[in-house]
Order: C-alpha cells, then structure tokens, then sequence
C-alpha cells in the first residue's frame, strides 16, 4: 500500500514522499477549474474582445492626438472623409458578423452530425477545441473594434473628426479575419474526421494516466502507519463507530479536493475515508465519506461541500476511465449494424492497447494521505488494474460477435499491452481477457480458417505471458 503526502516545504517530508504521489496531489488542486473555464465558448471570445476594445482605446488616442496636429500620420494612411470611413467601416462589421453566423452555423451542423456517429459525449470535446474558441473570438473582437471605431465618427459644421489609424487597423483586422476564416474551414474538416478525434481522445488518456497514476519506481518506499493508528486499525475504526458524511447533491464527481480534505481532517484530528471516486455518480443523500470520530462529521461535510465538484456529466479530470469509455464508445458504435465500420473499430482497439500499455507500467493502487506531521488523514482508493482492462475490453469483445478481425485485433492488442507488464496479476487479467475472447469465437465464427486465425493469436498470446512470467521468475531472487 502506497502512503503518499501532500506537498510541503519540509526536507524531511520529501525524503519520505514518493515523488509521483506527490507531483500527483500538487496537479489535481487548481485544474478542475481551468478545465471547466476551458470548456466553453464565452471565455476566449471574451478576452478577445477585451483586448480590442484596449486596442481601441490605445488608437482612438492616437487619433486624436493627430486631430489635434500633435502627431502626423503617413499619408497613406489617410482613409477620406467621414463618410468613407462610416462606408468602410459599415462594410467590415456587416461581414464580419454575417460570416461568423454563417460559418458557425454550419459548424453547429456538422457537430451535430459528428456526434451522432461518435456519441454525444464528443460534443465537449468539440466545445474545448481552442482553435474554435480562438477562431470566434477573432471575429467578435474584429466586429467589436469595427463598430467602436464607427461610432467615434463625428461630422458637423466644423471640421469633421475621421479616426485614421482606428479605420486602417479595422481593415488590417478584417485581412487577419480572412487568414482566420481559411484555418478555420481546413481545421474543422480536419478535426471532425475520426482518426483526429481517437487519436486526441487517445492523448487525453495517457495525459490522464500520466498525471494521476506515478511510475511503480516511485512507489518502492515502505509503507508507513501512525504509531498505534495502522491503516487496518483506522478502517476497522471507520466501519466500527465512524459517522456517514451523505451527498448533499446529485451528480458526476467531477473533482476531488484531496488537500483540502486533508487540511480540515488535520484541524479536527479525524481521518476521512472517500467512498467514490471522480467519475462515479453520487446520489443526494447516499454516504459520500466516512469520518472517524464521529465528532468531526459536521466540519468533515461542510469541507466536502467545497472541496467536491459535481456536474451533470463526467469529465477527463481525475478521471482517465473516462477517457476509456469514449474510446470505447466509438468503437462499439462503430461495430453495429447501422453503421459497420470495422476499420475504425480496429483504430480505437490500437490505442486502447497503447493507452493500456502505459497504464500497466504505473502503480494502482489504494491511496494513504497524510498530513504534514505523517499522520493518516485521507484514505480513497484508486480505480483497480483489472477494472480498467475490463473497461476497455469488454463491451467491445462483446460486440464482436462473429467477426473475425475485430478479436484477432483485441488478441494482438492484449498481446501488446502483456509485453508492459511489470507483475503476473497484470498479465493474469490479460489472460482472462484471451479466454473470453477465444470461447466467444469458438462460439461464433463459423469459419474454420477464420476461427484457425484466431487461435494462433491466442497461442501467441499464451506464449508471450509464460515467457514473460519465466522471465521475471528467473530475475526474482
């Protein structure tokens, strides 16, 4: 059992910290609310029109510097006479937002099409595309400074006021528009076509992995106990006369606050054990937490309520299975009878196999949390091996009833993954995994050369796991 730490500033502490754990708890604390700024589509055209209308600001100053001759401006930039420049201006901003309604309109369209193939759950994954967020906020800040510009236009019996500079970076903005609108349209037709999209939900899988689950080399440390408080002792205690903490709300559990939990159990002197994890559903009034002593509940729910995000759909934050299940998602889609598409089913087996490869060289395990005086505050549990596998392999190994290619894929992928193993549990839930996949084609494929095929696959994989467990027999002592 691994017993990481939060962070802190001790020499003591990090000698005594597994430095993934760590690095692990100091990524969660801010992220979950930049991801959910991130996926939206009003922050970035916001700050976008921020900055124009500062640009405005800056210019329009200039302008009248040059209205009042303190200043001289290139005679090419000279824009005419105030109704030309309400004539050009009129022009970029009636463009500018005709093309915006338009483009994305059909970008709506196409989305929405897109996500009746890939699943609904990939509209978000649209929705915080940066380049899209960029690309509206671009033309917003260009209607935005056009119209301000327009209205700094003044004309009457005396000399008329004709902000220059505002008109010609008005015009400068609408080229930069045009340059937008080009990589918009090449960005869309790119982002919607289904290998980008496995292959981006394959990158926010190992992101995941990566950030949530430390290398097994940082987790060699021995495990340390309270003095008189074991983690045994401490669950007992919890089962025995510890207080249920229940849900305030319904919802996914999106976030998890691991440091402030800790911090609130360290001023009450309680321990506090999380009975889900991020990604799980939570229903109001179910036990979210258990709390050790009793005492401490009413401090221990009130932390809860802050520390815990919930949300009306999962989110990649915290919670890798997540990236799992839309990989699978595709696949299983891609593998009914209304669509057939088995060459992107075969895709998303590839990077699950590549997802699961790095997920089997990182440690699962269950999670001691401590304080900074090393004494056992948070205890939660991490989403098992076995768990995971089965996750990514089952409804799709269950959907491919018949076909051939797609449980030679699987067999090969598992045969993959078995090569990153670093323990024989590992390589017995890839092996379960193998039966299945060989009794379900014992039981479906007709065919004997196809049915051949897929035995020798499996032959192969049975192979590679008892070289695999000869091999770490031999290096044991």
């Amino acid at each position: 059992m691994t017993l990481p730490t939060p962070p802190s500033s001790g020499a003591e502490s990090d000698a005594l910290v597994p430095r993934g754990k760590a690095t692990r708890l100091e990524e969660r604390l801010p992220s979950w609310r930049f991801e959910a700024a991130r996926t939206t589509l009003w922050l970035v055209p916001t700050l976008f029109v921020v900055a124009s209308v500062a640009l405005f600001a800056a210019t329009i100053a200039f302008d009248h510097h040059v209205y009042a001759d303190r200043v001289t401006l290139p005679t090419w930039l000279a824009a005419g006479g105030a109704d030309a420049g309400r004539q050009v201006l009129i022009a970029i901003a009636a463009a500018v937002i005709t093309v915006v309604g338009v483009v994305f309109s059909i970008t709506i369209l196409a989305l929405t099409l897109a996500s009746q193939q890939f699943g609904p759950r990939m509209m978000r994954h649209f929705i915080r595309d940066v380049g899209s967020q960029v690309t509206l906020g671009v033309f917003v800040a260009t209607f935005v400074y056009a119209v301000l510009a327009l209205a700094a236009i003044t004309s009457g019996p005396g000399a008329a006021f004709v902000p220059h500079l505002s008109i010609t970076i008005a015009e400068g903005l609408s080229l930069v528009d045009v340059g937008v609108l080009i990589y918009f349209i090449h960005h869309i037709a790119r982002m919607i076509q289904l290998p980008e999209v496995i292959a981006s939900i394959a990158r926010d899988l190992h992101q995941a992995i990566v950030s949530e689950f430390p290398l097994p080399a940082s987790s060699q440390l021995e495990p340390l106990d309270d003095e008189g408080r074991p983690v045994a002792w401490l669950l007992d205690a919890l089962e025995r006369s510890g207080a249920t903490v229940p849900a305030s709300s319904s919802g996914y559990l999106q976030h998890v606050g691991y440091a402030q939990l800790i911090a609130i159990a360290a001023h009450n002197d309680a321990v506090i054990r999380l009975t889900h994890l991020p990604g799980h559903f939570v229903v109001e009034g179910h036990p979210l937490a258990e709390v050790w002593p009793r005492t401490a509940a009413p401090q221990v729910a009130a932390a809860l309520d802050r520390a815990h995000a919930l949300g009306p759909h999962r989110t990649l934050l915290q919670d890798p299975v997540f990236a799992i299940d839309q990989l699978v998602e595709i696949a299983i889609r891609a593998l009914s009878p209304a669509v057939n598409d088995t060459f992107t089913a075969l895709t998303c087996i590839d990077w699950l196999s590549a997802g699961l490869s790095e997920l089997s060289q990182r440690s699962l395990t269950e999670g001691v949390y401590r304080d900074r005086e090393r004494r056992i505050r948070l205890i939660s549990s991490d989403p098992s091996y076995s768990r995971m596998v089965n996750r990514a392999i089952d409804k799709i190994r269950q959907c491919a009833a018949g076909m051939p290619a797609v449980l030679i894929r699987l067999l090969d992928g598992i045969r993959a993954v078995t090569k990153a193993t670093v323990d024989a549990r590992q390589r017995q839930v890839l092996a379960r995994q193998g039966g299945m996949i060989l009794s379900l084609a014992e039981a479906t494929v007709r065919d004997a050369n196809d049915l051949a095929d897929v035995r020798l696959r499996h032959e192969r994989l049975m192979a590679s796991i008892a070289a695999m467990d000869e091999g770490a027999e031999a290096a044991s002592p």
